[in-house]
């Protein structure tokens, strides 16, 4: 396999700014490192809110390319 296409949502915080699970990214990118791939492409989009007290969510869709 030559690329693999990940996503993780991400939960903003309710009061301040900033995610609140950028591990849950960092976690998912550090993964794929293991395997043997580097992290090619990443874009975001927003994908609403959950409501008072549930924060937006972020989409983090990202492409990894085998090194080797």
């Amino acid at each position: 396999m030559q690329y693999v296409v990940l996503q993780v949502i991400l939960k903003e915080k309710f009061l301040g700014t900033g995610s609140g699970n950028l591990t849950s990214l960092e976690q998912a990118i550090n993964e794929q490192a293991a395997k043997g791939y580097r992290l090619h492409t990443i874009t975001t989009a927003s994908s609403g809110s959950k409501g008072l007290g549930g924060g937006d969510r972020i989409q983090a869709t990202m492409v990894f390319e085998s090194i080797g």
